[in-house]
């Protein structure tokens, strides 16, 4: 007989490697199959507003809160609304009824009509568009070119110029317009477009706005590009201007709704009627001895309707630029 074969012994076990994932390891599987979170780990938040330090706001500080928002909304909505609502009323609607009605009884576009039938309003309109535009061209180029001279160029007496930007805006416009009115007489440039304009051609607080963008560019780009030969304006075109965008498109908000809300200065170096602005046209619609309000709102609707329309087109910029352009400390 042949002796039985030995007895062998089985390996010995290895320790087995976890496929799983760190998210799946750190989660207990529930009876139904589904994963839950592990026992450690925080439930997710509920979407609710937390204050900075993550913490959740108690409900009558949130309260308070979104109180305070609605009467700051309604404070500053509010008019625009109400002058909104009076130019859609129709002739024989009270406006002054108690308590005051926002929604039109009997709503009509003729205030708008008898509006254009009152004054030139459009030509008017177009005055106010063509100095606005040619004001957002001015300011813009003049702005950049000055704050990229003020930021990034190095000469004598750039500290000393950065200063009288400064100080420009301390001074009120009111102390300086006679000044204006005269120079404008001496050059012959009253009761023009012209003569509206330039004052306000380039403003200082653009320039600084300017200033202080191209200060928040990196260094490092323009001196590869000089190391690269290129001069001061292929580094101001292709390399500051295009990454300021956003601050150009605050220059430009505040460019435009300088020059087309802009009452006094037009008043006092206009005279011929066929030169005047919006703004001063629509006074003719406050007569002396009778007064219809429903014309005024109508006529404030148009004024206003073209800077709505240019933040609404602007505002993703807008928000970027405030940014951009921001004095830092």
């Amino acid at each position: 007989m042949s002796a039985p074969p030995p007895p062998t012994t089985p390996p010995p076990p290895t320790a087995s490697r976890s496929t799983a994932s760190p998210s799946t390891a750190s989660r207990s599987t529930a009876p139904n199959g589904r994963l839950e979170p592990a026992s450690g780990r925080s439930a997710p938040s509920s979407g609710r507003p937390t204050s900075t330090g993550g913490r959740r706001l108690a409900t009558g500080r949130l309260v308070l809160r979104y109180a305070v928002l609605l009467a700051v909304l309604a404070l500053t909505v509010g008019p625009f609304l109400w002058q909104l609502s009076t130019s859609l009323k129709g002739p024989h609607e009270d406006i002054f009824s108690s308590p005051p009605r926002l929604l039109p009884a009997e709503p009509t576009l003729g205030n708008y009509t008898r509006v254009a039938d009152t004054i030139p309003v459009w030509d008017y309109a177009l005055n106010s568009l063509r100095v606005a535009v040619a004001n957002v061209a001015t300011n813009c180029v003049g702005a950049a070119l000055a704050g990229y001279a003020l930021a990034r160029l190095r000469f004598r007496g750039r500290r000393v110029a950065a200063l009288v930007f400064i100080l420009a805006m301390l001074v009120p416009v009111e102390a300086i317009i006679i000044a204006q009115f005269t120079t404008m007489r001496d050059i012959g440039l009253n009761n023009t477009l012209l003569g509206v304009l330039l004052p306000g051609c380039v403003g200082a607080m653009n320039v600084l706005l300017m200033r202080n963008a191209f200060l928040g560019l990196p260094y490092e780009v323009e001196e590869a590009a000089f190391v690269d030969g290129a001069d001061a304006w292929q580094r101001f075109v292709r390399i500051a201007l295009p990454s300021v965008k956003g601050t150009l498109a605050v220059v430009a908000i505040f460019a435009f709704m300088g020059a087309w809300d802009d009452f006094l200065w037009p008043l006092i170096v206009l005279s011929d009627p066929e030169n005047f602005t919006l703004t001063i046209g629509l006074n003719y619609l406050h007569g002396t001895f009778a007064n219809d309000e429903r014309l005024v709102a109508a006529g404030t609707v148009i004024a206003v309707l073209p800077l709505i329309v240019m933040f609404a087109c602007l505002q993703r910029y807008f928000f970027r630029g405030v940014g951009e352009g921001a004095v830092k400390g």
